[in-house]
């Protein structure tokens, strides 16, 4: 990936893709399939391999869960609580 325009361009591209054609939006699932299909394999810097998401650490955290008693905004709260503090120790670690 050697242009960061181009990253951002394919990903504005797939986004426009999904928000058009997903099932749950009322898109053909066959035509979704092979849509994500020929977006992985033009994939700026190469397809994505199982190989990729086995090295990712997002795959590795643990889910984390909020009690539901709480009222959803203050969950939104905590979560974006949780998420600073978290991008912060990992800048840290960096």
């Amino acid at each position: 990936m050697d242009d960061p325009g181009e990253e951002a361009r394919w990903r504005a591209e797939f986004r426009a893709f999904v928000r058009e054609h997903h099932p749950d939006r009322g898109g053909d699932p066959d035509e979704f399939v092979a849509g994500l299909a020929r977006f992985a394999e033009s994939r700026p810097g190469g397809p994505a391999t199982a190989a990729d998401a086995e090295d990712d650490p997002r795959y590795d955290r643990p889910v984390e869960f909020t009690p539901v008693h709480h009222p959803f905004p203050m969950r939104v709260a905590i979560a974006l609580i949780r998420t600073v503090r978290k991008q912060r120790a990992a800048r840290r670690t960096e």
